[in-house]
């Protein structure tokens, strides 16, 4: 699709995405995804309108233009969040397009994605993690393997860290202290604490770790050496989950949701774990006290006069 687009336009959507680099600090894997539905969208545009996509032709884009593409996109089996994303990409080029071209833009900004009902994380129950992180210990050929699986999983446990994040950290973060200081999305810091099971797990697997282990270097490496793929950890957690029968919303993001449902229900202040998470808005944060609801209806039940 990227022969769709006129020079133009692409040294314009390669411009807004420096953009968002370096302003946002969105990660690669976003700005890959902006790139790829903006594009489909021009393209869309091209074949749509009959004609090549400059500049001039996407400021004169209509309401009838955009009910087309998400026409065409809903009847080509794209689900309601992903059309709501494709529109927020396409949205946020058109806003930066509009500023930096002097046009009008409510025809793409007015456009509205479908509803959807957002879906509630899935945590395990603490049995279910706990059992979890012991047979990833022990479906390993390699102890340093081995070792290095369960520091992994901990980590999401433990700190609640995503699995981008736990790969992101290298080898400076040794010996790992009482916290540690996490970049998250849209390079948001953030100070987690570290229990000492998660530092235990992460020594262990440094002490076997064949590999150097430089403040430099990635701290989770793969068998060859290399920076651990997101893709092994997803496969360890798969295996376990099958051997424990659990169900197939036990993945590597599900210890984050766990993490982070288990302190709420242990009484964690909300404010305090939307810090912990690295949410930008408390209301994404908000999610788990739906997921909590029978611990919720439990302290209710116990608590208040009149239900006793």
């Amino acid at each position: 699709m990227t022969l769709a687009l006129s020079p133009a336009a692409r040294d314009a959507l390669e411009a807004w995405l420096a953009a968002r680099r370096a302003i946002d600090g969105s990660a690669e894997a976003t700005i890959t995804a902006y790139r790829g539905d903006v594009t489909e969208f021009i393209a869309f545009m091209t074949e749509y309108r009959g004609e090549a996509q400059g500049l001039a032709p996407l400021s004169r884009i209509d309401t009838r233009d955009m009910r087309a593409w998400m026409a065409r996109m809903r009847g080509g089996g794209v689900g309601a969040r992903s059309m709501a994303r494709k529109l927020s990409a396409v949205k946020g080029f058109y806003g930066w397009l509009a500023e930096r071209e002097g046009f009008e833009p409510t025809a793409v900004l007015s456009a509205r994605a479908p509803r959807f009902q957002k879906k509630l994380p899935r945590p395990m129950d603490e049995g279910a993690a706990r059992e979890m992180i012991g047979t990833v210990e022990v479906q390993a050929s390699e102890p340093w393997i081995a070792a290095r699986d369960v520091a992994v999983v901990t980590l999401l446990y433990g700190c609640g860290l995503r699995t981008g994040e736990a790969l992101g950290l290298t080898g400076a973060a040794l010996p790992l202290g009482a916290a540690l200081r996490i970049v998250g999305k849209g390079g948001k810091e953030r100070l987690v604490p570290v229990l000492p099971a998660a530092r235990d797990a992460v020594a262990r697997y440094a002490e076997l770790c064949p590999h150097d282990l430089t403040a430099e270097a990635p701290l989770f490496r793969g068998v060859r050496g290399g920076a651990l793929n997101p893709r092994i950890v997803r496969q360890v957690t798969e295996k376990a989950r099958m051997q424990l029968g659990l169900p197939a919303t036990a993945t590597p993001h599900a210890f984050r949701h766990s993490f982070a449902t288990h302190l709420l229900a242990s009484g964690g202040d909300l404010r305090a774990i939307q810090e912990l998470l690295g949410h930008a808005s408390l209301s994404t944060t908000q999610a788990y006290t739906a997921v909590d609801g029978a611990h919720l209806m439990r302290v209710y039940a116990e608590a208040h006069p009149k239900a006793r």
